[in-house]
């Protein structure tokens, strides 16, 4: 219906403290609003023209809700927040009003919109009157146009809601919009309720008020006496237009909605595709009938939201489905680590059927080593799972064999690129010895990973990469230089895949800074952190999987002094080796291994020596003590020849060559580990304890560090 009556108003300021009695005397009354208070003054006969008493009205809109219907309330609502917008000075619009007997009543505003000197609205000054009469009698707005503009509100209402529902992805979703303030409320609806029908019963989903549970009635039986029941088997809609009609249809169910003040209800079912998948109940608590207009939007709205609760249903369903085949993949345990805390994490995308290839693992290796992978297939979907989940055991399989990081990772790639996919994966290999802190770390087009040290701060480690797995072994290009950090104990390696990184409009750079921002702020506890973590990334929402893996080294319940030395050794400097010699006799003889300490000193002097005289760089000597039963100390010199070490026969005369078979004789183990382009001659030599410390602490705690495996 045309809105009529938008002409200039000529109110006194002060209205309607000073009503104007021509207007009293046309039956108008007049109100004031005052949008900064939020107060709405109206006059006497405004407080007529509403079917209000004065003691019923406190001036606040809300006191309104008992005579205005939500349809016309939204309507009213929309005509002014237009009219503001468009700067308008004023308005005029016709509504309804719900009379004190429940009878409808037509309503024409005129209002003016007063504005301060920057144009802020602050106050709207008009008035209101009866419009029954004057509509009836109009050819232009007649019974019939006023019943077309009331059917046109609640369809409006209804588009507002369809609207809504398109974007539900769950029951609850669903549930949701229906009780949303702009949802079916404005069908002048006082409370709802929903049943879903499950193997032959109606479970009860949705109720409208607090309170308002009818016992007996969460899971109901199909055959029993309830309207929800009987339009489910009927699949007809049931009106019930009067209490009395309901309290003889329903006499087991009425008696329990008599406090909820019921004149009557529209009982719905939800059928989608032929079949019965619910029912909804509408109450009213200030109506009586239906009219044939109304029953059809309230048909049409039965049927929008069955297809909506559909949608949903379908989509929680392949939902579990992906999660579950991501789980599947996933390791089922992780293993305890000894020397270790562990924290892995999985959240699946946001999206219900778009399952990724996000995993995480955890390899247990001789020689008290783990080994932690992280990696992400292209794409989203089931074939992704699936090659993750082969990729998952292929490079288990070769880390087991006991293959460098390198050659494990080149070894996957090739594995991938026979496969009969087109997918690649990235992926990032970290092989700790948790005895030593020693990690080597190889990348495969994966993210870097973050190191946390025990002071909290927290940064990224830069691992020169290889092509992601698939690529490389296409283009031939199957190097992956290691990379060789310190885990001391205390420390803690970040390990994820980028849906925990990437942003819309956020450069990967600024998101791993803000994460590794995030990692600082954390918790010391890897399992608190990494709930945290993953808090995060559910906040942010996001359609990309993450996965997180979390490994601290532990640090000893009573700890050595000096329990790891280090020392660089430069050529051409023989002060430096002299200090490296002094640094190994010193710390020896402090840890209480005094009848080694010739030993390996001597064995030390020799390695430096030999990197001296046949590298061009430098030696890092490196001196730690091995947690465990048996008490070792071990010596690393590293250096940046890729050249192994070889024993050569020397003469009888000759006063080298006797190098290897001098560490051969007085270390118990020794052996050799690539380190990046070069390597690391490492020994190690049983102690017995000499000193009170190593006896009481037992050289730090070895028990077991537990992982923990919540997926999400």
């Amino acid at each position: 219906m045309a809105e009529r009556g938008a002409s200039a108003l000529s109110l006194p300021e002060d209205s309607p403290a000073h009503p104007d009695t021509i207007l009293a005397l046309n039956g108008m009354g007049t109100f004031d609003w005052d949008l900064d208070a939020g107060l709405f003054h109206l006059d006497a006969r405004a407080h007529e023209v509403f079917d209000l008493l004065p003691e019923e009205y406190d001036g606040r809109l809300e006191s309104l809700a008992a005579r205005m219907p939500p349809p016309e309330a939204a309507h009213l609502d929309a005509v002014v927040a237009r009219a503001i917008k468009d700067g308008s000075e004023h308005y005029g619009t016709y509504f309804r009003i719900r009379r004190r007997d429940g009878s409808y009543r037509w309503t024409h505003s005129q209002g003016a919109i007063r504005r301060d000197g920057t144009g802020r609205p602050h106050r709207v000054v008009g008035i209101v009157r009866d419009a029954t009469r004057e509509l009836a009698e109009s050819p232009e707005h007649g019974p019939r146009t006023l019943r077309d503009e009331a059917f046109r509100r609640q369809t409006n209402v209804v588009q507002v809601i369809t609207a809504a529902l398109a974007h539900a992805r769950s029951v609850h979703d669903v549930i949701d919009v229906l009780k949303n303030a702009h949802g079916i409320r404005r069908l002048g609806v006082a409370s709802v309720v929903m049943g879903l029908v499950e193997a032959g019963r109606i479970r009860l989903v949705a109720e409208g008020l607090a309170g308002s549970f009818v016992p007996g009635t969460r899971i109901t039986r199909i055959d029993e006496p309830y309207p929800m029941s009987e339009v489910v088997r009927t699949l007809a809609p049931r009106f019930i237009e009067s209490p009395e009609e309901f309290s003889d249809g329903y006499p087991i169910l009425w008696p329990h909605l008599t406090a909820l003040h019921v004149t009557s209800a529209a009982y719905l079912p939800l059928i989608a595709q032929g079949r019965p998948i619910g029912a909804l109940g509408l109450l009213y608590s200030d109506r009586r009938g239906f009219s044939a207009e109304e029953r059809a939007v309230l048909v049409a709205l039965g049927s929008s939201i069955a297809q909506s609760l559909q949608r949903a249903m379908l989509y929680e369903q392949d939902k579990d489905l992906a999660q579950n085949l991501q789980q599947a993949m996933l390791p089922r345990t992780i293993p305890s680590v000894r020397g270790a805390e562990v924290a892995v994490r999985y959240r699946s995308a946001a999206l219900g059927r778009d399952i990724g290839g996000d995993w995480y693992d955890l390899i247990p290796l001789p020689g008290g080593r783990v080994g932690a992978v992280i990696g992400d297939v292209q794409g989203h979907d089931t074939h992704a799972a699936a090659v993750m989940g082969q990729l998952r055991i292929v490079l288990r399989a070769y880390a087991a064999e006991g293959h460098t990081p390198a050659a494990v990772m080149a070894r996957a790639s090739v594995f991938l690129h026979e496969l009969d996919t087109d997918r690649f994966a990235t992926c990032l290999y970290a092989q700790a010895d948790l005895s030593t802190g020693v990690v080597q770390m190889v990348r495969a087009g994966h993210l870097d990973p973050l190191l946390r040290y025990s002071d909290g701060t927290c940064r990224r480690i830069c691992v020169e990469g290889g092509l992601p797995l698939g690529l490389s072994a296409e283009f031939g290009r199957l190097e992956y230089p290691i990379t060789t950090l310190e885990l001391d104990p205390g420390r803690t390696l970040v390990l994820c895949t980028d849906g925990l990184v990437e942003q819309p409009g956020v450069d990967l750079d600024d998101g791993m800074r803000a994460l590794a921002s995030a990692v600082a702020a954390g918790p010391q506890d890897v399992r608190e952190l990494a709930g945290r973590l993953i808090g995060m990334a559910e906040e942010r929402g996001g359609e990309d999987d993450v996965a997180l893996l979390l490994l601290r080294r532990r640090v000893p319940e009573t700890p050595l002094a000096g329990g790891r030395l280090r020392r660089h050794v430069a050529p051409g400097d023989p002060e430096a080796l002299s200090r490296a010699r002094h640094m190994i006799r010193t710390a020896v003889r402090a840890w209480g291994a005094r009848e080694r300490a010739d030993d390996i000193e001597l064995v030390t002097d020799e390695l430096v020596t030999n990197v001296l005289m046949h590298t061009e760089g430098s030696a890092a000597v490196t001196l730690r003590v091995l947690d465990g039963p048996e008490r070792k100390l071990r010596v690393e010199v590293e250096d940046s020849s890729s050249a192994l070490p070889r024993r050569r026969e020397a003469g009888a005369e000759g006063v080298s060559g006797r190098g290897l078979l001098l560490v051969e004789l007085l270390a118990d183990r020794w052996g050799v580990e690539a380190r990046g382009g070069g390597k690391a001659v490492w020994c190690e030599f049983e102690v017995r304890a000499e000193r009170e410390d190593w006896e009481e602490g037992d050289g730090g705690a070895d028990g077991d560090g537990g992982g923990e495996r919540d997926a999400g």
